[in-house]
């Protein structure tokens, strides 16, 4: 028994025995028993309305009054509530920091009760699976994610594996979803987007497919002529046979270099774009280049450029993207052609354009333009010896300066490819003056 319990109940003995020896001494012994346990029984119950009222009322500053056990019973009771309030503000904190870095996580996450109705959610339950939390709390999971494979998965119990479905709010976006039991028969879900997971798989696919078609013929070409030449004497046919040779393995070596651009400009980081470019040197050199690459075709190639127009890029990159852009032009128009090239200032933006009175692309293609191997008319292309991954170049690289590209075509009429560079990409320089002193 506790110190404390032992002196109350002595304390209540000796009350009991004075009232009683008081009252021998008036002759009522009994009288005056009875009144001091009266008295106690008062005070007792004097202290439990007090107890009673502080646990209503809640309020953990003002304890009661009292002397005695009842004191030291107020005291521990005052501690226990003190320490409860400070492990409920604690656990509250815990919870909430963890609802904030669950909130905060990319995948979608969901508490599911014991009958399988939503508990809580994270912000990207919202956007993958359109659950809201607190709107959509005590409603049956199966209510919102209706999906047949999503019905069985959890009909079966058997959350060992993962399952991929299609977004509630988006048939485009493709999920990839896993029970996990936990606690008291509760449930967490977890639900990631794997959308571009699949699209790079599916273009790997593609793109092993189409690399391999590529190179399927030139090698075809170059093993038929080298078994050709190990019996043929004459000269004339040797000579065409390498010169064909010569074509496909230009073709196959045109086709790993950009290959090599494209990888590069993939894996890359977009470092050392601040460099002072000046693109109407680097026009001026393309445009000559383009006129002699196109010489037997008869091309009028006009350049028309703001010589102070500079650019903050990459010089190498730049380039590649303006030599395909033109290079393009130069390959599909036709005989005695214009090309019309332009680099200038529209609307606060740098604006590169070349346009060219062509057969024009059809619209259904356009769209479809900057994707690799992509071509509109394929034996025209090989013909010409373009690769099929010009404009992907393009496209890359213009990302990777903030820019934009627009395709304008008409049919029988030509087209214009405009690449736009942001105010933040524009650099004006004075062109240097060559003055002669002598």
């Amino acid at each position: 028994m506790h110190p404390s319990q032992q002196r109350e109940i002595l304390i209540f003995i000796i009350c009991i025995a004075a009232s009683g020896l008081a009252g021998l001494i008036i002759g009522k012994a009994l009288l005056s028993i009875t009144a001091a346990l009266l008295i106690y029984t008062i005070l007792s119950l004097r202290n439990q309305f007090k107890l009673h009222n502080w646990i209503i009322s809640r309020d953990g500053e003002s304890i009661p009054e009292a002397s005695g056990l009842w004191g030291q019973l107020f005291n521990e009771i005052y501690q226990i509530e003190k320490e409860t309030g400070s492990n409920r503000a604690r656990l509250t904190n815990i919870l909430q920091r963890f609802q904030e870095a669950a909130s905060a996580l990319p995948d979608a996450m969901v508490i599911l009760t014991k009958r399988n109705k939503i508990e809580w959610s994270n912000l990207a339950a919202n956007k993958l699976l359109g659950i809201n939390h607190p709107q959509d709390n005590g409603q049956p999971i199966n209510n919102l994610i209706r999906h047949p494979k999503f019905d069985k998965y959890m009909r079966k119990n058997d959350f060992g594996k993962t399952i991929t479905i299609l977004s509630p709010n988006n048939p485009e976006t493709q999920l990839t979803l896993q029970v996990i039991p936990f606690g008291s028969s509760q449930k967490l879900i977890i639900c990631r987007d794997i959308t571009h997971i699949m699209r790079l798989e599916e273009m790997r696919s593609h793109f092993v497919a189409n690399v391999s078609h590529e190179l399927r013929s030139p090698l075809t070409v170059l093993s038929g002529y080298l078994e050709t030449l190990q019996d043929v004497k004459d000269l004339k046919k040797i000579r065409r046979a390498l010169h064909t040779m010569h074509e496909q393995a230009s073709r196959m070596e045109r086709l790993v270099t950009d290959l090599l651009s494209l990888s590069k400009l993939e894996t890359q980081p977009s470092d050392a774009h601040s460099n002072d470019v000046n693109v109407p040197a680097m026009l001026l050199e393309l445009k000559d280049s383009a006129q002699f690459m196109s010489s037997n075709k008869s091309h009028a190639i006009t350049l028309q450029q703001d010589e102070k127009l500079h650019l903050y890029g990459n010089r190498d990159e730049l380039q590649s993207l303006f030599s395909n852009i033109i290079n393009n032009a130069a390959r599909y128009t036709p005989q005695n052609g214009s090309i019309k090239i332009s680099w200038e200032t529209k609307n606060d933006l740098a604006v590169f354009s070349v346009t060219d009175n062509g057969q024009g692309i059809p619209q259904k293609h356009i769209p479809h333009l900057t994707e690799r191997f992509y071509r509109v008319d394929i034996d025209r292309s090989r013909e010409t010896g373009g690769t099929g991954l010009g404009l992907a170049i393009v496209k890359h690289v213009l990302e990777r300066h903030d820019g934009k590209l627009l395709i304008d075509s008409d049919l029988g009429k030509g087209s214009t490819f405009q690449c736009k560079f942001p105010a933040e990409r524009i650099l004006i320089k004075q062109p240097k003056c060559n003055l002669d002193l002598t």
